[in-house]
């Protein structure tokens, strides 16, 4: 482990363990995920060998964000395949596990489809099921080549809007590599702009309830060698006061057809802000995130987390830390879930904890994709994104 944090020259540390990846020992194929519910006290990975465990994998965030969960959905599909399960079965689970992600649906029905054209085609089982597995590493793929298009896109973006450099970002939970099958999204573009010396700061939302920010974004923040700090939710208002922030980058899980954002929780707050303090408020997502069927943001099914995740303050630690045995972490109660847990209300209390918020168009500077920039934010800005991309895939 000693190696993988060695910083190489330009600052940066090896990128750690994949997000995501398929493997196939004797005993057969199996989807393996770096489990980010443990991070960052530890490294761990989670070895899901049929649909329900990476199901169960998605549902507690074990996996997230929006680009992987679609990379997920073919790979699980593949694995349904591969392990002889039914593929229709496996392909509906994986896209009900978390409904406001259009990723994940768009990647089970994506690696589906590659089945029944392969078995429409005369292929046998194992044909079919290899047809899936290409069609599942063809997306991993595509996701990484947006992703670098992306950066470029949003970079461009931001040396137009703030001339001069030295941005200074505030972004909202996390929308980095742990997302994506390359850089990521939002935290992509900081990166860019990190590696040719034009990001000042970056300020970097804890995200509450279950602190992606704090322990995912300034996890890969720290990594990348970036200058950055973190803060809690509710101090981004002060920070916006004292003009502090150029930019506000975001990721989304679902954007509608009016140009509607649905983004993890604390998204439309910021927006808000951003809007009355003049500054840019820009939302990075690939062209599968764009969802023409949800018509505008009240459409957008938003998905209500458990209200535990609001009543007990949760965090992951090494079991070794946990027992009390080894470790630098104090001594902590153990939840059933193997992570310490501490309740914050008294039992009882009802919690209210919207997994995402949705923000309209008219408060969106921009939207950048691997296909472009949409600005202004509208339907048919919309509209004539997905027109391109339509044709880039068909061609």
């Amino acid at each position: 482990m000693a190696d993988q944090y060695a910083r190489d020259s330009e600052g940066e540390q090896p990128p750690g363990p994949g997000p995501l990846r398929w493997e196939e020992p004797p005993e057969g194929p199996v989807v393996v995920l770096l489990d980010q519910r443990r991070l960052p006290a530890e490294e761990a990975e989670l070895v899901c060998t049929d649909v329900p465990a990476l199901v169960d994998a998605i549902r507690t965030l074990a996996v997230r964000g929006a680009p992987l969960l679609g990379i997920a959905g073919a790979y699980g599909v593949a694995l349904a395949a591969a392990r002889g399960y039914d593929v229709a079965e496996a392909a509906s689970l994986l896209e009900g596990a978390r409904p406001t992600a259009v990723n994940l649906g768009y990647g089970a029905r994506r690696a589906a489809q590659a089945y029944g054209a392969a078995v429409g085609r005369g292929a046998d089982v194992r044909q079919a099921a290899a047809a899936v597995l290409a069609e599942a590493r063809r997306l991993h793929r595509e996701d990484a080549e947006a992703s670098e298009r992306m950066a470029r896109h949003g970079l461009a973006l931001l040396d137009e809007l703030l001339p001069g450099g030295s941005h200074r970002i505030l972004t909202h939970c996390n929308t980095g590599r742990l997302v994506s099958g390359g850089e990521g999204t939002a935290f992509a573009v900081a990166l860019a702009a990190h590696r040719v010396g034009r990001l000042r700061h970056l300020w970097v939302d804890e995200t509450r309830p279950l602190l992606q920010g704090a322990r995912l974004t300034a996890y890969e923040a720290a990594r990348s060698g970036m200058a950055h700090t973190l803060l809690t939710d509710n101090a981004a208002g002060s920070l916006f006061a004292s003009g502090q922030v150029d930019a506000v980058l975001v990721g989304a899980d679902r954007i509608a057809a009016d140009g509607s954002v649905a983004n993890k929780v604390g998204s439309y707050p910021l927006a808000v802000l951003a809007r009355y303090h003049h500054v840019p408020f820009i939302v990075v997502a690939p062209t599968t995130t764009v969802d023409p069927a949800t018509r505008d943001g009240a459409s957008i099914e938003v998905e209500q987390r458990p209200g535990q995740e609001v009543t007990e303050l949760s965090a992951p630690f090494p079991p070794a830390a946990v027992s009390g045995t080894t470790g630098r972490l104090p001594r902590v109660p153990e939840a059933a879930s193997g992570v310490a847990a501490a309740l914050v209300a008294p039992v009882g209390t009802r919690a209210h904890n919207p997994a995402f918020d949705v923000t309209p168009p008219e408060l969106v500077t921009a939207v950048v994709t691997e296909e472009g920039v949409v600005c202004p934010v509208t339907g048919t800005g919309i509209a004539e994104l997905c027109a391109r991309s339509r044709q880039v895939t068909m061609s």
